[in-house]
């Protein structure tokens, strides 16, 4: 019997030390990682998440943001306006080719012109004088007409003229021409930035 108890035991111990070797070779011991071969050389890699490093501004870099920052609020505001303006004044010129009659446009041209006033008195009253320069601008864009040649078309060079003597003394023009790759680029940057918000074609 203690033959027997101590081939028992031996076979226990000699198990149990199987056991204890095989536990250190589990599941989680191989682990499956990325790499990449480097000169010959196979390594692991991680990818790590992109840091934005931002020195602090200069008072110049502070001034040109500033700037941006204010023209692309005054596009936020203006540009929605330009877009109907713009839709009126393309539909109004598409119309006067066919009109050929004086008594006829000028009254057709009076109910457009309640139609631009009914629609744009008030807000535009609240603009500031840099957003009216803006807006100036982008109906420009909008018609591919300056606004002193819109005003001279619907009301005449008299009228054309006067209020290119007011715009002129508030520091703007009438007569501002929009140039998207060059002096306007970056307010041409912005209106698209502006379309893509209202799910339009700029």
């Amino acid at each position: 019997m203690t033959a027997i108890r101590s081939i028992l035991l031996f076979c226990l111990s000699t198990l149990a030390l199987i056991g204890f070797g095989q536990s250190r070779y589990g599941p989680n011991d191989t682990l499956t990682v990325p790499y990449i071969v480097y000169e010959g050389d196979t390594m692991t890699y991680a990818q790590l998440e992109m840091v934005f490093v931002f020195a602090k501004m200069s008072a110049k870099q502070r001034e040109e943001y500033r700037k941006w920052t204010r023209l692309r609020n005054a596009v936020y505001v203006t540009y929605p306006y330009a877009k109907k303006a713009g839709a009126i004044i393309n539909e109004v010129n598409l119309k006067l080719k066919d009109i050929k009659d004086e008594t006829k446009r000028r009254k057709y041209l009076s109910s457009k012109e309640k139609e631009l006033k009914k629609e744009f008195t008030e807000p535009l009253t609240n603009l500031s004088v840099y957003q009216g320069k803006i807006l100036m601008k982008l109906i420009n864009r909008e018609t591919d007409n300056t606004c002193y040649a819109l005003v001279k078309e619907f009301k005449g060079g008299f009228s054309a003229q006067f209020w290119q003597t007011i715009a002129w003394v508030f520091g703007g023009s009438l007569k501002q021409e929009y140039l998207p790759y060059t002096e306007d680029a970056e307010m041409e940057t912005i209106v698209h930035e502006v379309a893509r918000m209202y799910g339009q074609n700029s």
